[in-house]
């Protein structure tokens, strides 16, 4: 860590929510203002405890929670953020032990009573999910991890509950945050990244869950020859070029082959059945290329000659980094030597969809295909159980989209009622569209935060939710997403035990996600919902605020900005959103306005959505025949 947090003068201006002159002038205009202490004549860098010493003097120093604070110290002074957390989480293992580490890292002392002020609020598990939950967040120098909706989806088609789980590429332990979710009595992994596995050790050992992370190469050293695991769940490195094909061309773990130099992936996919039980099964993420490049066609045979590779199902683009590839998972089972082989394979296809809502899907898919793998699964464009010999040809091409059985062709009736929805909503729109004029004068630029609404009581600030251990409820009320948010639609989650409280939402309630793309607000229209994680709840006093115009105010570009965390990511701590200050009879002519501007982004997403499937119906019949243009006559021109 380095001696002395820094901070640039972008960064100065993030923390105080203006603009980068702002900070030019006060460096101009006041004396006081902290002299840099590193960087370059062109690029300066500041004390950042000097900084803010200084902007609090000024009243220019937006109120922070404790963790947001701890984060950005922690952040400005690490050389790496994962070892900066980690080296908290050391210090907060050590208090749930009852004492402080032996090498603590003295960098940190002047961060402590920020640790023990977060440790004596939420005890040392939560103040360490707190900061996790913003290193989580994308931003420079914390690497993509594989999301909770993912590695939740991944460890339910292992079926990990109830036994040992290994992760061979763990990183930062997020499938192994999944595995204990999902209740596995055991979790181990390995990671190459002395800082990650650090990161999943110190989760696993704040809850005191069985097992072991390992620093180390999977592939060249693996920590765990001896074992044999219930579940191995896995999301590999891709594309690695050395990842020790030589040294290994005899490993006793290429159980199907000699794996070939060009297919690394396979490599981690034989590595992962080596640690397997019989009857085990391994989920790993894949790009989707190994499920036909001609270099793996030899152990992509085998693997389905022996019994080994169950299901290849094709995820929607964007789960996971590279994140404009849609990637497979693979499920394979450890199938004992001598037993017969299943004569079918389960090839889903599930890159046309939302994650959030085709899990469920998926999962239901393989778990009826694994209790019955002789039997025929045909779902026209979703699934097929292929016959074995059939995936036995020329390519061994394993792409589920290739595979699947031919969706029923589109009724002209169905192409007509598309068109006719498409044209009621488009003729909508203009009636939709609220009705602005130029103000004579300018806005008098009066504005209150959401902190100084909260502590004058016009609204209450709930949330966000923070992880729990209730137990799993399908039948239980919906749960409102972030995805719901963003894509404007009903609740669709589940409770489950990753809910540490369950707040039911109210009509007149605004929800704005803390993680997104942008700064987004929802105003809750009916009950009957609960609030997801990663939300904010804001509930107006109606006395004081309207909802709709609380809604409109929280999402505007300004706001973005100012809300934006200090490094820069789409995390937002809402409480730094600054509202207009106007009566209560002016808040309501703007909320309705915000109400029929959200009305308006509501039907022009439908419309994109009508339109896009009218274009493809219309390109299917004309391509195969069953539409034809139509001719229109055309007078001709008289001869001069």
């Amino acid at each position: 860590m380095q001696e002395t947090p820094t901070i640039t003068a972008a960064e100065i201006a993030r923390l105080a929510g203006v603009g980068r002159a702002a900070v030019s002038n006060w460096r101009k205009r006041h004396a006081d203002f902290p002299a840099p202490v590193g960087g370059t004549a062109a690029s300066p860098e500041f004390d950042l405890l000097q900084v803010e010493q200084w902007l609090r003097g000024q009243g220019k120093l937006p109120e922070l929670a404790i963790a947001d604070r701890l984060w950005r110290h922690l952040a400005a002074a690490s050389d790496s953020p994962a070892a900066g957390l980690a080296a908290v989480g050391a210090l907060l293992l050590g208090r749930q032990r009852g004492g402080r580490p032996r090498r603590a890292d003295p960098h940190l002392a002047p961060l402590l009573s920020d640790v023990d002020a977060l440790a004596d609020e939420l005890g040392p598990q939560g103040a360490f999910d707190e900061m996790w939950q913003r290193f989580s967040a994308p931003g420079p120098g914390r690497p993509f991890a594989t999301p909770d909706d993912l590695a939740d989806l991944m460890v339910g088609l292992a079926d990990v509950g109830g036994g040992s789980v290994l992760d061979p590429a763990a990183g930062s332990g997020a499938i192994l945050r999944a595995a204990v979710r999902a209740g596995c009595t055991s979790a181990y992994g390995q990671e190459l990244d002395g800082d990650l596995g650090t990161l999943a050790r110190l989760w696993l050992a704040l809850r005191e869950v069985p097992g072991e992370v390992v620093v180390g190469d999977s592939l060249r050293a693996d920590a765990f020859p001896e074992r044999a695991f219930d579940a191995v769940v896995c999301h590999p490195p891709f594309g690695v070029t050395n990842w020790g094909d030589e040294e290994l061309v005899h490993d006793p773990r290429w159980i199907v082959g000699t794996t070939p130099r060009t297919e690394p992936e396979l490599a981690w996919v034989q590595h992962a059945l080596a640690r397997l039980r019989v009857g085990g099964h391994a989920v790993l993420l894949m790009p989707p290329t190994v499920a036909s490049r001609r270099a793996g066609k030899r152990i992509r045979g085998e693997l389905l000659r022996r019994g080994h590779l169950r299901a290849v199902i094709a995820l929607p683009p964007g789960v996971a980094a590279p994140h404009g590839v849609p990637l497979h998972l693979w499920v394979l089972r450890r199938a004992a030597a001598d037993a017969p082989p299943p004569a079918r394979a389960l090839l889903i296809d599930a890159a046309g969809g939302d994650l959030a809502e085709t899990s469920p899907r998926v999962l239901a898919t393989w778990r009826a295909f694994a209790a019955a793998p002789d039997a025929e699964v045909e779902e026209a464009g979703f699934a097929r159980a292929v016959p074995v010999i059939e995936l036995l040809d020329e390519e061994v091409d394993l792409t589920p989209a290739r595979r699947q059985p031919v969706v029923g062709e589109a009724s002209g009736e169905h192409l007509v009622r598309t068109r006719e929805r498409l044209a009621a909503v488009v003729g909508e729109l203009s009636a939709l569209m609220p009705q602005v004029t130029p103000a004579l004068d300018e806005a008098d630029g009066q504005f209150l935060t959401v902190g100084e609404l909260a502590r004058a009581g016009a609204l209450q600030l709930i949330g966000p939710v923070r992880a729990g251990s209730s137990e799993p409820s399908p039948d239980g009320p919906p749960v409102l997403t972030v995805q719901d948010v963003l894509a404007g639609s009903e609740a669709s989650g589940r409770i489950d035990d990753r809910y540490g409280q369950e707040i039911a939402l109210a009509v007149g309630d605004v929800v704005v996600p803390m993680i997104a793309r942008q700064l987004t607000a929802r105003v809750v229209a009916a009950e009957g919902a609960l609030l997801g994680r990663n939300l904010y709840l804001l509930r107006p006093n109606p006395a004081a605020l309207d909802p709709w115009f609380l809604a409109g105010q929280l999402r505007t570009s300004a706001n973005e900005k100012q809300a934006s965390s200090l490094s820069g990511t789409l995390r937002f701590d809402i409480r730094r959103a600054q509202v207009r200050r106007l009566s209560l009879d002016e808040q309501r002519v703007h909320g309705e306005a915000f109400r029929r501007l959200d009305a308006f982004e509501s039907a022009i997403r439908q419309a994109a959505s009508l339109g896009a499937e009218l274009v493809q119906l219309t390109a299917d019949g004309l391509a195969r025949g069953a539409l034809r243009p139509e001719q229109r006559s055309s007078r001709k021109r008289p001869r001069a």
